[in-house]
């Protein structure tokens, strides 16, 4: 059974014991019901790691010895999924498996054909259950560079985005090329575009091929959800740049 992972503050880190508290602590004093002697890891989320051992168990938090802690680098290059908008729980089962095989930064896209649209309180509430989401499989997936969510994008912003980008993709099913023959850059971010249920718009895929220069490119002869088209191309992808 692998090591329990859990969110702690960096600060604590230099400390010769730990106290986990709060939500995090009472997760693992209740429901995972760990005891002395038990292992367990903490991270911030950014690299840094602390390698515990329970001391002691209390009612909702666990008191920790510190064995060891150190650094991990951020691994690279960095992939930014550029994720359009699914219905219903789709957007949060995406999240998670993209989450869990090793995307850095996922984008919420407001696309043309998407069904779900993100607005007011709304809009506010699903980004949060995004960023839970993430934070949960991503302890889950012991990953101690947890990945970014950011705020919702609209087309316009993608295209900014994939300007900057070492290398650009859009997921479409008329492309000529194979995301497993696309050239892959030596350094720099991956960007990926994943189209909502509806598929990338004309007009969308029009500004990101031509304003920002991104190669449409073909996952295989089937036809993916949007929820898993883009775990299954970023599999393509880490695999290919080494990271897999």
């Amino acid at each position: 059974m692998s090591v329990p992972v859990f969110l702690a503050d960096r600060a604590e880190f230099g400390k010769s014991e730990i106290l986990l508290g709060g939500p995090e602590g009472r997760h693992a004093a209740t429901v995972r019901r760990l005891r002395a002697g038990e292992r367990v890891d903490l991270t911030d989320g950014a690299g840094a790691v602390a390698e515990c051992v329970v001391a002691e168990e209390r009612k909702d938090s666990l008191l920790l010895d510190v064995l060891k802690t150190y650094d991990t680098p951020p691994p690279g290059p960095r992939l930014v999924v550029v994720q359009g908008l699914p219905k219903g729980d789709r957007g949060e089962l995406a999240v998670e498996m993209m989450t869990e095989v090793g995307v850095d930064v996922i984008v919420p896209w407001a696309a043309a054909r998407s069904i779900t649209q993100w607005k007011g309180e709304r809009a506010a509430k699903a980004l949060g259950k995004w960023r839970a989401t993430a934070r949960e499989a991503g302890k889950q997936a012991r990953r101690f560079h947890l990945p970014e969510v950011t705020e919702q994008a609209s087309t316009v912003q993608v295209v900014q985005l994939l300007r900057k980008a070492a290398l650009a993709v859009v997921l479409h099913e008329e492309a000529d090329m194979r995301l497993a023959s696309v050239e892959l850059p030596a350094e720099g971010d991956i960007v990926l575009v994943v189209g909502p249920e509806g598929g990338v718009a004309g007009e969308e895929l029009a500004a990101f091929t031509g304003q920002a220069g991104a190669v449409p490119a073909l996952l295989g002869t089937t036809v993916l959800r949007t929820s898993t088209a883009g775990v299954a191309a970023a599999s393509v992808l880490l695999a290919r740049t080494g990271r897999w």
